[in-house]
């Protein structure tokens, strides 16, 4: 019977959406996935069904504080290590790096923040697997493109990715692009920040956005 490498990494896995909360601090900006309400909404948010772009006050965003890793990434990843982790699979906020999504300028208190986290695993021989998008899409980029249905979206990727190598290149060995890219197909909005305006079962690519991007 074969047997796991010594090297194998085993270990665990969150999502920046699912676990740090602090959704506006620290200079974050807003993310398709904190306009995401709990409720009859929710699902129609996620499929692009009905149109969200902001928070108000009718819908509570599990997303806002999740489970506050933000606050206490210290303490979870002391609890990882004493769970015997050897690798720890996380993704990286894109509007808490570049709150809109293409700033010429890094965001340094979310740069600060990581930095402080790939230290910390650091510190226990935890080796960090970093998510660069996990269905996070900037609001703004949503705004000014209608999301990853315009191509111009790739060049906000591309300097996004080169932001994240040239600060974290010497901390983090390994990079994932993007988390089960498959999943645009079932939840547009959710995953891509694409309204979804025809069935699964169409013939084609779900590419249509209710909210248009303005002409190149």
């Amino acid at each position: 019977m074969g047997r796991f490498p010594k090297d194998f990494l085993w270990g665990g896995a969150t999502a920046a959406n699912q676990c740090e909360g602090a959704y506006n601090e620290g200079g974050r900006g807003l993310a398709n996935v904190d306009v995401v309400p709990f409720g009859e909404d929710r699902f129609p948010v996620m499929f692009g069904k009905l149109k969200m772009l902001a928070c108000d006050d009718q819908h509570y965003y599990p997303s806002h504080e999740a489970i506050d890793m933000y606050h206490h990434f210290k303490e979870d990843i002391a609890l990882f290590a004493e769970m015997g982790f050897r690798c720890y699979r996380l993704s990286i906020a894109w509007t808490r790096i570049l709150p809109h999504g293409d700033d010429a300028e890094p965001n340094e208190e979310g740069l600060a923040f990581y930095d402080a986290l790939f230290d910390e695993c650091r510190k226990y021989g935890i080796e960090p697997l970093v998510t660069i998008c996990h269905f996070d899409t900037p609001i703004a980029l949503i705004k000014k493109y209608g999301g990853w249905k315009d191509r111009r979206m790739i060049d906000a990727f591309v300097r996004y990715c080169e932001v994240l190598f040239d600060n974290f290149g010497g901390l983090v060995k390994y990079w994932l692009t993007f988390n089960e890219i498959n999943m645009l197909l079932h939840m547009p909005f959710w995953c891509s920040s694409r309204a979804r305006m025809c069935s699964r079962s169409s013939i084609g690519p779900h590419t249509t956005s209710c909210w248009p991007a303005p002409a190149p």
